[in-house]
């Protein structure tokens, strides 16, 4: 008996040819990234020999990006956008303007229409947040401050394109391209539609779905079934992602991002995370291949210079566009190259709208070869760009004048105020981080009436404080400048409440430089990492799930010493 086997034939070649390119890329020393795109070229309808269904892959691919953003979801809380939306949303904005308009000149260069040039520089604009996510986890920077702004940036560049995608077929007639047959209405009205659409998924999600999801994974929890609890996840996400395109229009991207968003508010979020994680992986290697099989490899010898041109955009014009806005912003050096490195590639929203550009008879098939050349080259090259920050920092503070003048010039909120009483400054604790974790540390110690200094990478929060009348100083404790501005030679203890490990030791040893009695008190969430730090460090380290476990212990032996004298 015969049947229709192309789903797993699909399946079985994608995540074996993904398999065998990422090893092999991973020996040569590239990303396995790369190694995925490889193969989906290999098997994809381009080059001679076995060819894997594309429109069967393409959907799986739109499966991957849903878990993809559904595990955002779960490590991003509406909290976070808006500590980082004053930077994240002017931002996003501007160097969306700024890569289309790029893209709009060189579509005119090429003889292209203005609807053709508008999708073109569109689709360079929007960077992929699962290669933005790869990237940061990998180097395990996704909690720190420049991840959040990494990460604000990219929701906010998802939402604007949502609105793009809804408008665009209102605009293709008047554009030159495909009138949607009875699509007759004003733009105005289309714009009000897709407005009411977004806001009404959004408030249905933080004021429903807030409270439903969580309560549903609580029931399924009680099963004490694994399988069960897993497959609630999944369907959450991939559910969630499904009915919002349905019932409000907005993409599966958004609907699964803010499906994981509700869910973290459950304190089930971690366990949703670690069961979902193995499933995240595979279908994100699917993403990937089913990109490559996309790609026709033609377009390198029969374009090369306009290929040239569409990565120069992507990875310099978009990224210089980043660092002079950040810095404007009064941010750091290290959060514009971040930012910007994070910036320098294109992915999902891109193909999707350039499949939109095309079937509205906007855009040439050119250009969506062009788009994906660009993307595969910019997210090959992303992760060498992330190696690069640190020498490229190190070049620009010693070659550029400006920089210079810029990391010099005098910044309010880096400089505590002479206001502050010389007794809060004596003995005081510097805390750094005001995140959940510091927050919750931030009121203890405010209850007790014990006197703290807040180090903060977020200008939001530090300004914030200030008004509080509370002393806040902004920037990376591991510089001895905020150290030093935060009073830390008179401290008494300082308190590491940041998630961002990776700078945990030279924050410690620029502390004892400069106070040799100061006491450093760290928290971490991983054994290994904690053993190494009490042992380089020697401060007080305490791991999440061990003070956990402590607590549960002593509250036990209190309980059952306190039956004893009941009886």
């Amino acid at each position: 008996m015969h049947h229709e086997i192309t789903l797993i034939t699909t399946i079985a070649a994608a995540l074996g040819a993904g398999l065998l390119f990422g090893m092999l890329a991973v020996r040569l020393k590239l990303p396995a990234l790369v190694g995925y795109l490889a193969a989906g070229i290999v098997i994809g309808p381009a080059t001679p020999g076995f060819v894997a269904d594309v429109s069967l892959a393409s959907q799986l691919a739109e499966i991957g990006v849903m878990l993809l953003m559904f595990g955002v979801g779960l490590h991003f809380s509406l909290r976070d956008l808006l500590d980082v939306r004053k930077i994240a949303l002017p931002g996003a904005i501007l160097q969306i303007s700024v890569a289309t308009a790029m893209g709009i000149g060189m579509a005119h260069l090429w003889g292209w229409s203005l609807g053709a040039g508008l999708v073109f520089g569109l689709a360079l604009s929007v960077a992929s947040t699962v290669v933005l996510l790869r990237a940061l986890e990998s180097r395990g920077i996704l909690d720190s401050m420049n991840g959040r702004i990494a990460v604000g940036w990219l929701v906010v560049e998802d939402l604007v394109m949502v609105l793009v995608l809804v408008l665009l077929p209102a605009l293709a007639g008047p554009l030159g391209g495909k009138s949607v047959a009875g699509d007759d209405t004003s733009l105005w009205f289309a714009l009000g539609k897709t407005l009411l659409q977004v806001g009404a998924f959004v408030a249905f999600m933080l004021i429903v779905g807030r409270k439903l999801f969580p309560w549903f994974l609580w029931k399924v929890a009680k099963t004490n079934s694994r399988e069960l609890f897993t497959l609630a996840v999944i369907a959450a996400a991939v559910g969630i992602a499904y009915g919002s395109s349905e019932l409000f229009g907005v993409s599966f991207a958004l609907g699964a991002f803010f499906a994981g968003m509700v869910l973290r508010e459950s304190d089930l979020s971690h366990r949703a995370a670690e069961e979902s994680l193995p499933l995240r992986d595979a279908f994100s290697v699917l993403f990937f291949v089913s990109v490559g099989m996309l790609f026709d490899p033609m377009v390198l010898v029969e374009s090369p210079m306009k290929v040239l041109a569409v990565v120069l955009v992507i990875i310099f014009g978009k990224s210089i566009a980043a660092i002079v806005l950040v810095l404007a912003l009064r941010y750091p050096l290290n959060t514009a190259i971040t930012v910007s490195a994070s910036l320098a590639q294109i992915g999902e929203f891109s193909f999707i709208l350039a499949a939109l550009g095309i079937s509205l008879g906007l855009m040439p098939q050119e250009g969506q070869s062009l788009i994906l050349a660009g993307a595969i080259i910019s997210i090959a090259v992303n992760p060498l760009l992330f190696k690069a920050i640190e020498p490229l920092q190190r070049w620009l503070r010693a070659n550029s004048e400006a920089v210079r003048k810029l990391e010099a010039s005098p910044d309010p909120l880096a400089e505590l105020p002479m206001t502050v009483p010389h007794e809060r400054l004596t003995g005081q604790v510097v805390l750094v981080g005001y995140g959940r974790v510091g927050r919750m540390i931030a009121a203890e110690l405010t209850a007790q009436g014990v006197h703290y200094v807040v180090a903060e990478q977020n200008r939001e929060l530090v300004d914030m404080l200030r008004r509080q009348d509370q002393p806040a100083v902004v920037g990376n404790a591991a510089e001895p400048a905020v150290l030093i501005q935060a009073h830390i030679a008179r401290a008494a203890v300082m308190v590491i409440a940041t998630p961002d490990t990776f700078h945990v030791r030279t924050m410690i040893e620029t502390a004892k430089m400069l106070n040799p009695a100061i006491r450093c008190v760290v928290r971490t969430h991983n054994e290994q990492e904690a053993a190494l730090l009490r042992l380089d460090t020697g401060g007080k380290v305490f791991l999440g799930q061990q003070e956990l476990a402590g607590n549960m212990t002593r509250y036990v032996i209190e309980t059952l010493k306190e039956a004893e004298h009941a009886h």
